[in-house]
């Protein structure tokens, strides 16, 4: 006799629940379910735990640290160049080196996401480990006003090693975790805060010690490649890869037809235009305005351990404010900050700054893989619109922190950057609301 089945939803994101107030869409996957067969026999083919899946959660944890962890550090660098290394340099040419390494980081998603899906993932992982540590070596070697030698090492080869990690490093996850996947990719996600404190302590003293910048720089290869090497040992798929990848080409005709989704690239590329002007130039403004130097080394330690408040503290705000509202809010939150720049001129402002701008980028960072989510149309594939989503609005990241260092001229004019950054984020803000705005208009026709 024919058993009787009937869809039967399971939620992948609790955040992600319908708000028709600019909340944020249920996503959920469609299971023929028999009408005797329990929830739990559905969920056995997920661990929900053991060593395999905490290990590997260990690993992305650790790779999250190396990449995207130390790219935000990338503020030390800027100093360092600025006032010793590089000082025939201008700031533009300076801080071009921190956004093509975050540009490649984002952008190489949409390539790492395919390879991922087709089964590569050892391959990336172990190739992308590999030239992150190759990279920081050759770094250590380049020399003093060598420009070229260190943007092809940190900007070029780094930039390309954080692109070929930072996609299967979040998506191994979800080969072991169904009812826990948001918190245990929170826990990854918080590898990039966990590096963005330890690495600028390091770089800092190191850099301006005793050791100087090719031991010292050694000194953090050597650290880096340590943990990427554990990462690697610790890291295991479990699932056999989809048997029809993400079609990116398809995905991108119909995620571009979709009004809200126009919207959010446009926010999330405007909005990154400004976005890494306080992580990049922070420490060099403190130290320009007289603040004790000591203090400034320690200043994107203040900004990054408010960013990993906010990135954990985003997912219980969400739960109440919806994904949109609480990313519409954050944007808008980090535009005024940059604004607030301009009347940098002693150490409490810079503390009290750098805390609540790093609070709010924590909350919007954390928002943005949710953000996608909610938006997707259909679950399945998330995984390109998450791709296109990413690699297009890293295009923002490449151009904002070069503008604001022409902005910045060797005169140091400081408000230029920091009104140009804060206009360019609240404009993105705007989009945002404007998505908000036709996301809710949609829901409701819908209904």
């Amino acid at each position: 006799m024919a058993v009787e089945t009937k869809p039967q939803i399971l939620v992948t994101e609790p955040w992600a629940a319908q708000e028709h107030k600019g909340g944020s869409e249920e996503l959920g996957v469609e299971y023929p379910v028999s009408k005797d067969s329990d929830l739990s026999s559905l969920l056995q083919e997920f661990p929900e735990g053991g060593l395999a899946a905490w290990s590997t959660a260990f690993g992305a944890f650790l790779i999250m640290s190396c990449t995207w962890g130390y790219t935000a550090s990338f503020g030390v660098y800027e100093d360092f160049y600025t006032r010793h290394y590089l000082t025939n340099e201008t700031s533009f040419a300076i801080s071009s080196i921190g956004s093509l390494t975050g540009f490649l980081g984002s952008a190489g998603g949409i390539i790492s996401g395919s390879l991922y899906d087709r089964g590569y993932f050892y391959h990336l992982v172990i190739t992308g480990s590999l030239l992150q540590s190759f990279s920081l070596f050759m770094l250590s070697l380049a020399k003093p006003h060598q420009y070229f030698q260190i943007i092809l090492t940190q900007g070029l080869g780094s930039g390309i090693a954080v692109g070929l990690l930072y996609v299967p490093c979040m998506a191994v996850v979800s080969h072991y975790f169904r009812q826990k996947r948001t918190l245990v990719m929170t826990f990854v996600s918080l590898g990039a805060s966990f590096g963005s404190l330890i690495h600028p302590i390091m770089l800092n003293n190191l850099l301006n010690g005793h050791l100087g910048f090719a031991n010292g720089v050694r000194a953090s290869a050597g650290l880096t490649s340590m943990l990427l090497l554990i990462a690697c040992l610790c890291v295991r798929t479990r699932l056999d890869p989809p048997t029809t990848p993400v079609n990116y080409i398809a995905t991108a005709r119909k995620c571009l037809r979709y009004v809200p989704f126009l919207f959010a690239i446009s926010g999330a590329f405007i909005f990154k235009i400004g976005f890494y002007y306080p992580t990049y130039f922070l420490q060099l403004d403190s130290i320009k305005h007289g603040i004790n130097i000591t203090f400034s080394f320690y200043t994107l330690v203040i900004l990054n351990a408010s960013s990993c408040a906010g990135r954990i503290t985003s997912g219980y705000i969400a739960a109440f404010t919806g994904v949109l509202n609480l990313t519409m809010i954050a944007a808008i939150s980090c535009g005024s900050v940059i604004l607030a720049m301009m009347g940098l001129r002693t150490l409490a402002s810079v503390a009290i700054l750098g805390a609540f701008y790093g609070y709010f980028s924590g909350v919007y960072t954390a928002m943005e893989g949710p953000l996608v989510a909610t938006l997707a149309r259909n679950p399945s594939e998330l995984g390109g619109w998450m791709g296109i989503y990413f690699f297009l609005d890293a295009f923002g990241s490449l151009l904002g922190p070069p503008i604001c260092g022409v902005l910045l001229t060797s005169h140091f004019i400081w408000w230029k950057p920091a009104l140009f950054a804060g206009i360019a984020s609240l404009t993105g803000a705007a989009m945002y609301a404007f998505m908000r705005l036709v996301y809710t208009r949609l829901q409701k026709n819908e209904s």
